[in-house]
C-alpha cells in the first residue's frame, strides 16, 4: 500500500473529523510507533507503522466486508431519517464509507452483503455480469401449471419488460398459497413482487439466500451480521479472476 496520511487514515477508521484528530495530536493524544506524533499530515506505512490513540491501537483496513441477515422493517441504505437503515446495525464496523451491495426492500429479509469496495460492488450489480440470486418467497394465489416453464422462457412483465430466463421450484402448494425458491440471473427493480404479478400472484413473504458465491448464514439472526470470511473472500476474489479472464478473450 502506498503511504498514507495520519490524519486522513485515523479519519477513515472513525476516529473524527480533520480538525478534531488535529486537536489530538496537539494534546499529544496520538503515538506512532511509542512515539508521541503532534503533526496531523505525516505519511504512515500502514503495513509497518503502529498508530495509537490513547494508547489504543488503531488499525487501518482499506476494505470491510460484512454479510448481514437483513430484517424486514429495515431500509437497504447508508441513511435515513425516518428509518433505521442497515448501517445503523453496523456498531462493530470500522470505516465510515461502508454501503450496501444492492438493494432489498424494507419488507424483505435476508443475505445483504455491505462493504466499501466499490469494483466488487460494481461487479456483483453489473448486469453482463448475470450474478445468481436465490429467493425464498410465500405467494398469495394459485400458479398457472406451466407456471415452471413459463419462468424457464422469461415472463413478460406489466411495464412489457421481458425477463431472461430463471429457475423456479416449487416448494409447498395448497388452495390460495404457495412457497417457491427462484434463481433469477439479473436484478431488475423489485423483480420477484413483478414476476409473481405476472403469473397471477402477490408475494407476501420474501427473503434471498444467495447471491454469487455468498450464501445467508443461518447462524445469523434476523439484523446480525459478521465480517466475511476468509473461505468467502477468496471466493470473490475467483470470481473476479475468472470474470477478466472471460473479458481478455
Amino acid at each position: 500500500m502506498k503511504p498514507i496520511r495520519l490524519d486522513k487514515l485515523l479519519g477513515e477508521m472513525g476516529a473524527g473529523t480533520r480538525s478534531q484528530i488535529k486537536e489530538m495530536a496537539k494534546k499529544g493524544r496520538i503515538r506512532v510507533n511509542g512515539q508521541t506524533e503532534k503533526k496531523a499530515d505525516r505519511k504512515i506505512d500502514q503495513d509497518a507503522d503502529l498508530v495509537e490513540i490513547d494508547g489504543k491501537p488503531v488499525v487501518y483496513e482499506a476494505f470491510e466486508y460484512y454479510l448481514m441477515n437483513k430484517p424486514s422493517g429495515v431500509i437497504s441504505a447508508t441513511e435515513d431519517s425516518r428509518h433505521t437503515t442497515v448501517l445503523d446495525l453496523l456498531p462493530q464496523a470500522k470505516r465510515k464509507d461502508l454501503f450496501p451491495v444492492g438493494r432489498l426492500d424494507i419488507d424483505t429479509e435476508g443475505l445483504l452483503l455491505i462493504t466499501n469496495d466499490g469494483a466488487l460492488a460494481h461487479r456483483l450489480l453489473s448486469p453482463k455480469k448475470h450474478v445468481d440470486k436465490v429467493y425464498l418467497a410465500s405467494l398469495k394465489g394459485t400458479l398457472p401449471t406451466d407456471a415452471v416453464s413459463q419462468v424457464k422462457e422469461g415472463l413478460i412483465l406489466e411495464d412489457g419488460t421481458k425477463t431472461l430466463p430463471a429457475d423456479l421450484e416449487i416448494l409447498h402448494e395448497e388452495k390460495g398459497t404457495c412457497q417457491i425458491r427462484l434463481t433469477l440471473h439479473e436484478g431488475k427493480f423489485h423483480q420477484v413482487k413483478r414476476m409473481a404479478i405476472a403469473l397471477g400472484c402477490e408475494v407476501t413473504y420474501l427473503k434471498r439466500l444467495s447471491m454469487g458465491p455468498l450464501t445467508l448464514d443461518e447462524g445469523l439472526k434476523p439484523g446480525e451480521s459478521r465480517p466475511l470470511t476468509l473461505e468467502e473472500r477468496k471466493k470473490l476474489m475467483v470470481e473476479e479472476d475468472d470474470h477478466e479472464q472471460d473479458i481478455s478473450r
